[in-house]
C-alpha cells in the first residue's frame, strides 16, 4: 500500500513540475525554435557565411562587427 501512494505521490509532483515549466516557457517569450533558427546565432549560428538568411541581413550582421 506505501507504494501505490509513492506512486501517486510521484506522478502528482511531475504532473506539478510538468505544468509549472510549461506556464514559465509560455510567459518567456522565447519561442520554440529559437535556438535552432540560424539568426539567432545560438548553437553554432555564426560565422562567415550563414545559410538560411538574407544578404541584408548578412550585411547587417557583418556591419556590428567593424569599427
Amino acid at each position: 500500500m506505501k507504494s501505490g501512494i509513492w506512486s501517486l505521490v510521484l506522478v502528482i509532483v511531475a504532473g506539478v513540475c510538468f505544468a509549472g515549466g510549461y506556464q514559465m516557457s509560455a510567459k518567456s517569450g522565447t519561442e520554440p525554435g529559437y535556438f535552432g533558427a540560424v539568426e539567432a546565432a545560438g548553437y553554432g549560428g555564426g560565422g562567415e557565411s550563414v545559410a538560411g538568411i538574407s544578404d541584408e541581413m548578412a550585411e547587417y550582421y557583418k556591419s556590428l562587427t567593424e569599427e
